[in-house]
């Protein structure tokens, strides 16, 4: 940080973080409720095989798209922190290197595709109706990838831009347009499982034609960068170094996650199934702390970029102390209706009480993960991805020898317990890395 930069301070109020918060925890909860519909519309055509070829082929195109979600993620640091400096100039060229860069990376994995997908079915050895169903769905879908990750670019943007409003509204019609197409092409056309895939190319496609107009007009056409600028070596090294940390991160993240399902089908069909029930509550806990963590992102790499010292505190403190609000209570409400939830998703006898055995270690990965969602939107919204994907490695690792020394011993139970290790490893070791980066940060006492 240049200690001559101007200090451009604003205010950081409650309202403000809600106002960040809100509308993007409602961006997130969307996406869950498109795959229940891509998964209610694949029950209805009438084969068992389409429902498995569609859970794999999106099991497969998570993890490829979740290995390029730096795109989101950077694109939000650097532009906060351009927004932060006044920097217009900077402004606009972030998003149009993000684009570039989703253009060639999803051009690459349209035609890695074919590759892509005989090495997951080789790992995952389906069998041969679910996996000719999956190589129906999944070729298609990758016919997306350059508008999925441009779309990741332009959330991103918007976001640092503080303009998550817009964001939820983008993502409402992504969402919308593909659940509407999905059904219409899926079962009213009679396409199927290839209808469904070619539902979302459409709505990706579509939300990029809807979106890049609108980014525009946010633009002042009058300091449009140059091709140099855009082409700037530094700039590029910089976003290159923090796309691949937060991949790395990412990457680690999704293999922590496999490796408690691989694990869990250890102990049985029964602990599996169950555990995968409650792992819905982790995940559904998680879309609401990661709206609270979206605001921290744009609000620290704004202070960061204004080299205001004492708005980055306040950011910290106050997306901090609403995260744990809400973390206990998300707690406290799986802890209440958490038998019913379950009950809900499922009617079989012994996964229900399997899954009630341990409700309350699942109700409780809210409050040891709360710290981890919100360290990663500082980190993120502070450009300060090293430490972040160091931090993640430390944390597998230690989630890891839990796990070798918990699992043996308490089974099921210690599985569970090495997942808390590595939810609380990660979030407390980010968070007493902050003073440090705060010191090297802020050099000069700011306003």
């Amino acid at each position: 940080m240049n200690i001559a930069a101007p200090v451009r301070p604003f205010q950081i109020t409650h309202r403000l973080v809600f106002a960040l918060a809100a509308p993007m925890t409602l961006a997130y909860i969307t996406t869950p409720v498109l795959g229940l519909v891509d998964t209610a519309v694949a029950g209805r055509l009438g084969d068992p095989a389409l429902i498995g070829g569609l859970a794999i082929g999106a099991v497969i195109i998570d993890l490829v798209f979740a290995t390029f979600n730096f795109q989101r993620a950077g694109t939000t640091g650097l532009t906060a922190q351009a927004v932060g400096a006044g920097n217009e100039k900077e402004k606009q060229a972030i998003l149009f290197r993000a684009l570039i860069i989703a253009g060639a990376i999803g051009l690459v994995a349209m035609a890695l595709g074919p590759i892509l997908l005989k090495l997951a079915l080789f790992f995952m050895a389906p069998g041969p109706e679910i996996a000719a169903a999956t190589r129906t769905y999944f070729l298609v879908r990758m016919f997306s990838a350059p508008f999925t990750l441009a779309n990741y670019a332009i959330l991103g943007w918007l976001i640092g831009l503080g303009r998550s409003g817009l964001g939820l509204a983008l993502q409402t019609l992504l969402n919308g347009l593909n659940i509407v197409l999905s059904v219409w092409m899926g079962l009213h056309l009679g396409w199927g499982l290839a209808g469904v895939a070619l539902a979302t190319v459409v709505a990706e496609t579509l939300t990029v034609l809807v979106a890049l107009p609108l980014c525009l007009r946010m633009m002042d056409r009058s300091v449009r960068p140059s091709w140099r600028r855009l082409s700037d070596w530094q700039a590029l090294r910089r976003l290159v170094a923090l796309n691949r940390d937060i991949m790395i991160r990412s990457f680690v993240l999704i293999f922590a996650f496999a490796f408690f399902t691989a694990q869990g089908s250890r102990f049985g069909e029964v602990t599996l199934a169950a555990n995968a029930v409650l792992m819905h509550f982790f995940l559904t806990g998680g879309y609401f702390l990661d709206g609270l963590a979206t605001a921290a992102e744009q609000l620290v790499g704004r202070a960061i970029g204004a080299n205001y010292r004492e708005g980055f505190l306040r950011a910290l403190k106050l997306t901090l102390f609403w995260n744990f609000v809400l973390a206990l209570g998300l707690t406290i409400f799986f802890l209440a209706i958490g038998p019913w939830l379950v009950d809900l998703i499922t009617t079989l006898p012994g996964v229900r009480g399997e899954a009630n055995r341990y409700l309350w270690m699942a109700a409780l990965t809210a409050l040891t993960g709360v710290l981890a969602f919100q360290m990663d939107g500082v980190f993120i919204g502070a450009t300060w991805s090293r430490d972040m994907s160091m931090m993640m490695l430390l944390s597998f690792a230690l989630y890891l020898g839990a796990w070798a020394v918990l699992s043996p011993w308490l089974g099921n139970t210690g599985l569970w317990l090495a997942l808390h290790v590595f939810l609380l490893s990660r979030g407390i070791s980010l968070f007493l890395l902050v003073p440090r980066r705060v010191r090297r940060t802020f050099p000069v006492s700011s306003v």
